[in-house]
């Protein structure tokens, strides 16, 4: 039986895990050595041998070269949503660096209240200058329908839309410099600390929305419906000298121990997750659980696989400890899919259809294989 129900083993044999971490290689673009290990573990491994002195060093030379730059009364771009990395960027950004950032907010409409309490704490606490765009209701829920079918989650619109405002934004405003936080290398296999994606205009139609504006337009989303969505053009990217950064690449990232400096510090808040047992990623929306219940049902992995490799990656639990909160979190049906079915028009059993073609597509799972995980938590755990 390709699943196995066995508590502290991976749920499934049809998939092969990193034997460190245990991440499954359901996982884009992982890679397994000869040993075995995946490449986000390689990658872990090059992080703790990097002169992380020098690396800050070259940060701060591009920092400075942006500084009081003539033309543009701010330094840079710190793309938020009070979440945990942003809130992190902001503080080394005006309390390390003294740099004067325009804060930019996409907002997906779908906060939770802890999500925007701590939007404004950052904003207060750190005292920036802020611009936020918040997409209609009709025009999110009608993006949350279609994103279903396109790209296997309910998110497209915050995926799209968190790489395409804070761009027409550094048009608009002429400024060139955007900082983000987290490195894609940190929990992706999709890159490393010694092969850094280069940051484009695309960068993150690669890493996450898979298709522009245009290409989402459909029977009920036009594309003026979508036109908040749309990214600058080359040229004008060009014309700018677009630059984009990513903090995690400069400087030592460990997300707890960040959490705990904003957290102790300075007042930011935690809040229960639905998906994983974390209660600090994504707090700031009420949307996780269904984007992480599709990520299941597609491959066979939720967030709590990510989150637990994350921290057997780091000592912090075993692998037999890491697969008994997967058990518990990752096919559990989130309470929000009832609110994203009421939101967007579909039945359950439509919704459970088109992730089944997702899943067909993927081909890195069986229907069988997830019913009988769906079924084994119920029996469980009852949800």
């Amino acid at each position: 039986m390709a699943y196995d129900p066995t508590p502290t083993k991976p749920m499934f044999t049809s998939l092969q895990y990193c034997l460190r971490c245990g991440m499954p290689s359901a996982e884009r673009d992982l890679t397994f050595d000869d040993m075995g290990i995946c490449n986000i573990c390689q990658s872990s491994e090059q992080k703790m041998a990097i002169t992380w002195v020098e690396r800050e060093k070259e940060l701060r030379v591009i920092l400075d070269q942006y500084r009081g730059r003539e033309g543009t009364e701010y330094d840079c771009i710190v793309p938020i949503s009070g979440g945990k990395d942003s809130a992190f960027q902001l503080y080394l950004i005006t309390q390390v660096y003294k740099m004067k950032p325009l804060a930019v907010t996409f907002s997906h409409n779908w906060y939770s209240e802890t999500g925007m309490r701590n939007l404004r704490w950052c904003l207060e606490t750190f005292d920036c200058d802020h611009i936020m765009f918040t997409p209609s209701r009709s025009l999110v829920n009608r993006a949350a329908r279609h994103s279903l079918g396109m790209i296997g989650d309910s998110c497209w619109h915050c995926h799209a839309g968190i790489g395409a405002f804070p761009l027409q934004i550094a048009v608009k405003y002429n400024i060139p410099l955007l900082i983000w936080g987290e490195s894609v290398a940190e929990h992706s296999g999709m890159s490393n600390y010694n092969t850094i994606i280069k940051f484009d205009r695309e960068y993150f139609k690669y890493v996450s929305s898979r298709f522009e504006h245009w290409e989402m337009a459909t029977d009920y989303l036009s594309v003026r419906d979508l036109s908040p969505f749309a990214l600058p053009g080359w040229e004008e990217v060009e014309k700018l000298g677009l630059v984009g950064i990513h903090l995690g690449d400069h400087v030592f990232w460990d997300g707890e121990r960040q959490v705990e400096l904003l957290r102790d510090l300075y007042g930011w808040r935690e809040e229960v997750v639905e998906g994983t047992y974390k209660c600090y990623k994504s707090v700031e929306c009420i949307m996780p659980g269904v984007h992480d219940y599709t990520k299941f049902l597609k491959r066979g992995y939720g967030r709590a696989t990510d989150h637990a490799s994350q921290d057997c990656r780091t000592g912090l639990m075993t692998r037999e400890e890491a697969n008994e909160y997967i058990r518990a979190h990752d096919p559990k049906r989130p309470a929000i899919l009832e609110y994203y079915l009421k939101s967007t028009g579909y039945t359950e059993e439509e919704f459970y259809r088109i992730m089944d073609r997702q899943r067909e597509a993927t081909g890195v799972i069986s229907r069988e294989e997830i019913e009988a995980a769906l079924a084994d938590h119920q029996a469980r755990f009852g949800g």
